[in-house]
């Protein structure tokens, strides 16, 4: 079947399934449990259709609204319009859950369109010789696959609502319309954001629901099925999970030693009552002599664990004894039956101990070079005196290694008596919950081999010894400066002795994590891109050189200017020139519910990663592998987008524009996070602004400035060079350059300037907003010149189509949310303002819920 045909029919499949039954289940909230409901579900498609004539006329929001009320509803005051605004913000929260549940309802008919990248494929590869299984099976002993959920605050849905998704999704796959109709009751009667700010240990509670009820069949499922089709090693681990909630402290300081303790406990506890419920179905079907001591033993083990903290020590030895046991006795005694549930239980235990997922910590490399220098002030390290004003070089030479005892006293600052108090819990959770509990140390803003050393001294003074020190330190590289310097901090780790001993502890292994996020931040989007692909390149290499086995770790998700989009493809195009046995990357925001918030996304989306790094280390393909042209080619284009994307973060208005025309100053009041939206409370400079709340205001700005500035630029410098036939090729034929700018094309689809363009009258800021949006059309331009197409995503088009609608359905939301900004920028009447405010923090919800990335 050709490819176009495919595309045509599962088109056809997304307009049968999707389109037309979110129609017709839209009509259904006219009977939702809302003040007025009526009246709101009858004015809300004028309103709707006046806000997209409004926006083709490129008229202001303000005269959107006023018009729209003149209109139609003349005979209410002020107050009375905010109440509508209100209502309608509601109501269209809603119909993007709603669309969220048709969509991932029909995800077997069309996110699965084609088996091609997942396991199915892979068994289909394995069957046509025994050779293709051998080097399968070969390639499989040396690669894992670690997703590690994080608690970065870009999805809105609480818990409550996740709950109701999931069945509404089940109803909706079945057309149940009365369950369909009870369940948006159900919806409407729900709040859909905190009255106050989650905690980190909520943010963990919430979080754990997915490993409770997704992860672990999903992950089981899949290492199953690999262990029966594959000569693989039982204790071969082959997916492993991560959690950061909790252990994530990098400028948030509402995370403490207690809260990680706390998040550590819940993790063990969850995962006992999960195996507590395999454990029931054992029980109901093991009735036989012989068994009755172990089963007895296996039970009290995990109802133990599962309600009480006794006593608590790692069991999974123990366990898996127990499980061995009884599986002996039935192969034994009575014919193998029921053999296959005891050792699906077993496999549970290999894959997630009694940890769940491996519980990383992360600090910033400036809050950790305080804590050494408050320690050697305090107490006798072996560091000389005067070590802070020695070059890096001298530091390397001076640092000592000495095992020291030394207890944080009670006067310490917070940050202080953390960082050390948390080094020590470490020791403690692994002894509690096994080695993998927490053994991996993030140091973010890493900028030298000294921040490295300099941590694992600190560890050595607080209770661990060499010879036993179970812990991967890991340098986060992020910033296009940072990144440039990887390779040369890396070699300077290598080839020191104590960290070269401290790795062979660790059995030559290495993680290093590389961000996406402050990297378009920092130097925009092909920079950002480029910047990593070399760096991955030059530590691979000295990774190489020096025997170290490399595993990149990337912080990826949400849209693609953090690093999101099509994730398989990004690990598929990995040419063989960079590490690409060990996949890890995190999972956060409204990634975790859109691509993993059933067993079945899950799955598929789990497959498709392991696919794409056995498969590129099996078949690399050569145009993966870029030639010295190629990468000259890139690096001029990064080059010219970064010098273009510096000039406008220099721009004077440049913070003024992001403040004034976005709900930047007011993300910090919305209730989704326990991080605040910078790490310096007292300002709000770009430098200190996180990554997160720059995206989130350009994408509600509907201008995904960090998702493609610089890239039309570029193109065009390297057509006027005479260039262009090599970089159509370059997007024929490399994975890793078509993928950035698919991913790019999709930032830009979910961009409307539009809602902004009355500012191109502003004297103010009329010059700069033309720039933005003369820069948005060149690089549309210029995309769609290099890939012959007539719409941006003209390959993708139920992607196109889905991100169609969710813009269509939020456009109201965007057009009120500028509106309250207009207000807000010009009304002087304090009660007035805090509605306002408010008005905006609403629409932030469901603009960002309905950005969701499934493409």
């Amino acid at each position: 079947m050709s490819l176009n045909l495919k595309l045509s029919q599962r088109e056809t499949t997304f307009n049968n399934e999707v389109v037309t039954r979110f129609e017709l289940y839209n009509s259904l909230f006219q009977t939702l449990p809302f003040y007025q409901v009526k009246d709101t579900g009858i004015l809300l498609p004028f309103f709707t259709s006046h806000c997209e004539k409004g926006a083709a006329m490129n008229a202001s929001p303000t005269d959107i609204i006023e018009s729209f009320f003149k209109k139609y509803v003349p005979d209410i005051d002020h107050q009375e319009q905010l109440n509508r605004m209100f209502r309608f913000i509601q109501y269209i929260e809603r119909q993007v859950v709603l669309f969220d549940a048709i969509e991932d309802s029909s995800f077997n008919k069309i996110g699965k369109f084609d088996d091609t990248g997942t396991l199915q494929s892979l068994l289909q590869q394995a069957a046509m010789s025994d050779e293709t299984r051998k080097n399968i099976s070969e390639k499989l002993k040396d690669f894992s696959l670690r997703l590690v959920l994080t608690a970065h605050p870009t999805q809105f849905y609480p818990g409550t609502v996740l709950g109701i998704m999931t069945d509404l999704i089940e109803a909706v796959k079945v057309n149940n319309i009365p369950a369909i109709d009870v369940l948006l009751q159900q919806l409407g009667k729900t709040p859909f954001f905190n009255k106050t700010s989650p905690t980190p240990v909520d943010e963990a509670i919430s979080l754990t629901w997915f490993l409770e009820n997704i992860f672990y069949y999903a992950a089981s499922g899949i290492q199953s099925k690999l262990e029966e089709e594959f000569e693989i090693d039982a204790s071969n681990q082959l997916l492993e999970m991560g959690f950061w909630p909790g252990g994530d402290r990098d400028g948030n300081p509402n995370v403490t030693t207690e809260t990680t303790r706390a998040v550590a406990s819940y993790l063990r506890q969850r995962l006992f009552r999960c195996y507590y419920r395999d454990y029931r179905v054992l029980k109901r079907r093991i009735t036989f002599r012989g068994v009755e001591k172990p089963m007895a033993q296996l039970e009290k083990l995990i109802y133990k664990n599962a309600n009480v903290e006794l006593d608590v020590k790692d069991l999974q030895p123990e366990l898996l004894s127990l499980l061995q046991t009884i599986k002996q006795t039935l192969v034994n005694d009575h014919d193998s039956l029921f053999v296959d549930i005891v050792e699906n239980l077993a496999q549970k235990v290999r894959l997630f101990g009694c940890y769940f997922a491996t519980l990383d910590l992360r600090q910033d490399s400036r809050v950790l070079r305080n804590v050494f220098d408050y320690v050697t002030k305090q107490t006798e390290t072996g560091i000389v005196s005067g070590y802070t004003d020695l070059d890096e070089d001298g530091k390397l030479a001076k640092l000592t290694f000495n095992e020291v005892d030394y207890q944080c006293p009670e006067d310490a600052d917070g940050l202080t008596k953390d960082t050390l108090n948390t080094i020590r819990l470490m020791k403690q959770i692994q002894h509690n919950n096994g080695e993998r509990a927490c053994q991996r140390f993030i140091i973010s803003n890493c900028q030298r081999a000294s921040d490295i050393l300099q941590l694992i001294d600190l560890f050595l003074w607080s209770g661990w010894q060499k010879d036993t020190l179970t812990v991967d330190f890991m340098p986060l590289f992020e910033t296009v400066n940072d990144l440039a310097s990887a390779g040369e901090i890396m070699e300077q780790l290598y080839t020191h002795p104590y960290y070269a001993e401290h790795l062979k502890l660790r059995g030559n292994r290495q993680t290093i994590m590389l961000g996406f996020s402050d990297g378009t931040k920092d130097g925009g989007y092909l920079m950002a891109n480029w910047s990593i692909y070399k760096a991955k390149i030059e530590m691979t290499a000295i990774a190489r050189k020096y025997g170290v086995s490399l595993a990149f770790f990337d912080g990826r998700g949400g849209p693609p200017a953090r690093g999101g989009g099509k994730t398989h493809r990004f690990y598929a195009s990995m040419g063989n020139e960079i590490a690409n046995e060990h996949i890890q990357l995190t999972i956060q925001g409204q990634t975790v519910s859109s691509q993993y918030g059933s067993v079945e996304t899950a799955r598929f989306n789990m497959e498709q990663l392991l696919n794409a790094g056995i498969i590129s280390g099996l078949q690399p393909n050569r145009n993966d592998l870029l030639d010295d042209g190629h990468k000259s080619l890139i690096s001029n284009m990064a080059e010219e987008s970064y010098g273009l994307f510096m000039a406008l973060r220099a721009h004077p208005l440049f913070m003024e524009y992001l403040e004034k025309f976005s709900p930047l100053k007011l993300l910090s009041k919305i209730n989704i996070s326990s991080r605040p939206t910078k790490r310096n409370a007292a300002s709000l400079k770009l430098e200190d602004l996180r990554a997160i709340s720059f995206v989130t205001s350009w994408s509600q700005l509907k201008q995904s400035i960090p998702g493609f500035y610089g890239v039309g630029t570029a193109l065009r410098k390297v057509k006027n060079e005479g260039n262009w036939q090599q970089v159509q090729e370059l997007y024929q034929t490399s994975g890793f350059f078509k993928t950035m700018l698919d991913n790019c094309m999709m930032s830009m689809s979910k961009s409307d300037f539009r809602v902004t363009a009355y500012l191109e009258q502003d004297k103010k800021f009329g010059a700069f907003w033309k720039m933005l949006k003369d820069e948005f059309d060149l690089t549309r331009t210029m995309l769609l010149e290099l890939t012959s197409s007539s719409v941006l995503m003209e390959e993708y088009p139920v992607e196109r189509k889905s991100i169609a609608i969710r813009e269509k359905i939020v456009l109201p939301l965007v057009i009120i949310q500028h509106y309250a900004l207009q207000c807000i920028n010009n009304n002087e009447d304090s009660e007035l303002t805090e509605v306002y405010k408010k008005l905006v923090i609403r629409t932030v919800y469901g603009i960002v819920n309905a950005g969701r990335n499934l493409a």
